[in-house]
This record gives structure tokens, C-alpha cells and sequence, in this order.
């Protein structure tokens, strides 16, 4: 399956095929220098399959983990091109997942002020979001993704064959993003998920998902307006991360941030999805950190924050909240009670 991303001279294509990756060379201009920037999460067949593809490869290997998204990293990553005397003809290729694409595509952002960028995703969460739209960023001072640019990829190859190796509890959390899609933008998408078993229907789901985000991408491609409504989950969800201090993926807390921004019978079926996807609905975490986080969100002005709420699938709408209004919503996902699906803190695996 082949998604075009229509942008004029940014335009590019997603390809959606399994064992796409053996066949990178064919796909993408690998006729150059290219760091192929991975992570050592990844297996590192994936990273060697592309770089057995490049005419003059350069393999960079980051530690796993949010991070690795940071500014020392990126200088790094940016001391290694010059020194392997890459120009503007070069190209940087991701193989990874979200952090790893966000980093290498930031690094071809600053290089000579752009160099061309392609992104392999092998995680579900990059497959179904972030690997399409051109953000591309690092953290800073514990906020996430607070200095970036928007430098969109020249391709983007999806294989999902690379989605063999991934843990049960990576895949679900990438699947969040992919339910956030369904909900403000297509409810055909979110009646999958509550229809039955999402990983039969996993080609699909990814494709549905980037259809959606390249037609929201297309529209608004420096979230001046529409784009915003990709942050549905995000800002309690951002909060919650902060917080969690990395115990939680980052699709387990958009998991729980999109709760509460639903009104209470469309989270009741919210809540059955993310159960059957072994996703949180409830942790336990302070409230008052969490708000803190999520009032430092970079969508925060004037001590109000922009979100987004959902009130029926397929639909959504912009408000601002103050810090009171956003605290009782924390409130639905961070109380305890048995009716929550609750994950502690210091939890490390989502039960099956």
C-alpha cells in the first residue's frame, strides 16, 4: 500500500509492506553517505539490513529510552556527520522507533540546515503516528520535545514484519495512538477496536491511522489550526509522562490522558478498549505533579492550556482550560478505586 503525503516540493510517499525494509535500497536514494541512526532496543539485523543498502554507511546506535532525546546526543550525532564530511547530498535514515526518529530527523533538520531524512519505523507507536507529519525534536530541562523543527521525511517505509520482535506491552501502548486517531477522526477506525481482536486487523489500523494524519498534515502542516486536534490524550497524557519519570510508555499515558476528555459514556467505551488492549485506566500518581507537568506543556498560555475533547468518535473540539478545570480531570484517572484498571508506579509490565 503506498499513502501519499501531499505538501508540494515536501511531498513524499509511505510504502506499507512487509519486508519493505530488504528492499530499502530500491525504495530510497541510498546511493550516498547515510547514518542510519537506531537504538539498542532495536534489533540490530534491522539497522545492518539498511546500512548493507547504503553505498557509505554509518551506523549510529543511541541508549534506549526518552533519554537519548536530548541536546548532547544530537550534538553527537551532528559531530559524527561532519566528521565523516557528509554535505547537503547526504541523507540521515532513522530505523527505530519514535525516540530515535525524532532525534535523527532534528539532526537532518540542523545539519547544513537540512538534510534529506528518511524514516524506517519498527515500533507500532511510530508506525501508526510519528513517523509521518515532519515533527522531529529533543527534551529539554524534563520537558518533552520542547526544541525541535518541523522537517518533514522524503520517505517513509512501513514494514510491519519488524513488528514480530516487539514486546506485547509495545504493542499496545503503540496502539493508543491509533485509537486516539479513531476517536477524532474516524469511527469506523474506533468501531475496530471495539469489535474484537485489533492485532488481526493490524494492517489496517496502520494505515487508516497515517491516512487520517496525512490528511490533517496536509491540511495544517505547522499546527497553526487543525493539526492541534493530534493532541487529544496529550495534555494530561504529557502529564502524566512527566511524572511517571519513565515507568509508563508514553502510549500508556496517552491512554489514560484521553479519558478524561470524554464525557461518561463514550469513556466507558473508551475504557473497555484500552482494557481489552491490556492499557491502563487508572495509576497512581500525585496529582499536583501531574498538573504542574501538564501546565508546563508547551500548549500552555496565560495559565490556561489548550486541549481537546471528544464527544462522540470521529468528532472533536478545541477549549481552553484553566488549572482548576484541568485538575478535576486529572482527578477521573489518578483516583483509586476498584473499578479502575489501575497501574502502580512502579509497575514495569501491563498485565496481560
Amino acid at each position: 500500500m503506498i499513502l501519499p503525503v501531499r505538501l508540494g516540493e515536501r511531498s513524499y510517499e509511505v510504502t506499507l509492506r512487509p519486508g519493505c525494509l530488504r528492499h530499502a535500497g530500491e525504495l530510497l536514494d541510498l546511493n550516498r553517505r547515510v547514518l542510519v541512526v537506531t537504538d539498542a532496543g532495536v534489533p540490530q539485523e534491522y539497522a545492518a539490513a539498511v546500512a548493507a543498502q547504503c553505498r557509505q554507511p554509518h551506523v549510529f546506535t543511541v541508549p534506549v529510552g526518552e533519554g537519548s532525546k536530548s541536546l548532547a546526543m544530537l550534538e553527537r550525532l551532528l559531530k559524527t556527520m561532519l566528521e565523516q564530511d557528509f554535505t547537503r547530498a547526504d541523507a540521515v535514515c532513522a530505523v527505530g522507533g519514535g525516540v530515535v526518529g525524532d532525534l535523527a530527523g532534528f539532526a537532518a533538520a540542523c545539519y547544513m540546515r537540512g538534510i534529506d531524512f528518511y524514516n524506517i519505523p519498527t515500533t507500532v507507536l511510530a508506525q501508526v503516528d510519528s513517523s509521518v507529519g515532519g515533527k522531529t525534536a529533543v527534551n529539554l530541562a524534563g520537558v518533552k520535545n520542547i526544541v525541535g523543527a518541523f522537517h518533514q521525511p522524503r520517505a517513509v517505509l512501513i514494514d510491519t514484519e519488524t513488528l514480530s520482535t516487539l514486546p506485547r506491552r509495545d504493542v499496545s501502548a503503540g496502539l493508543a495512538e491509533a485509537v486516539k486517531m479513531g476517536l477524532i477522526a474516524d469511527a469506523e477506525l474506533f468501531a475496530l477496536f471495539e469489535a474484537g481482536d485489533p492485532m488481526s486487523h493490524l494492517d489496517d489500523i496502520i494505515f487508516a491511522s497515517l491516512r487520517e494524519k496525512a490528511r490533517v498534515v496536509t491540511a495544517d502542516e505547522r499546527e497553526q489550526g487543525l493539526r492541534k486536534c493530534l493532541n487529544f490524550g496529550h495534555t494530561v497524557g504529557h502529564g502524566i509522562e512527566a511524572a511517571a519519570e519513565g515507568a509508563l510508555r508514553h502510549g500508556e499515558c496517552v491512554a489514560l490522558g484521553m479519558l478524561p476528555m470524554c464525557p461518561p459514556a463514550l469513556r466507558a467505551r473508551l475504557e473497555a478498549v484500552l482494557e481489552r488492549l491490556a492499557l491502563p485506566t487508572g495509576c497512581d500518581l500525585d496529582p499536583e505533579q501531574v498538573l504542574a507537568a501538564a501546565l508546563h506543556d508547551k500548549k500552555a498560555v496565560g495559565g490556561t492550556v489548550s486541549a481537546v475533547l471528544v464527544d462522540a468518535p470521529g468528532s472533536f473540539r478545541f477549549v481552553r482550560m484553566t488549572a482548576e478545570d484541568l485538575r478535576d480531570r486529572i482527578a477521573l484517572v489518578l483516583r483509586q478505586n476498584e473499578s479502575k484498571r489501575t497501574v502502580p508506579i512502579d509497575s514495569q509490565a501491563v498485565r496481560p
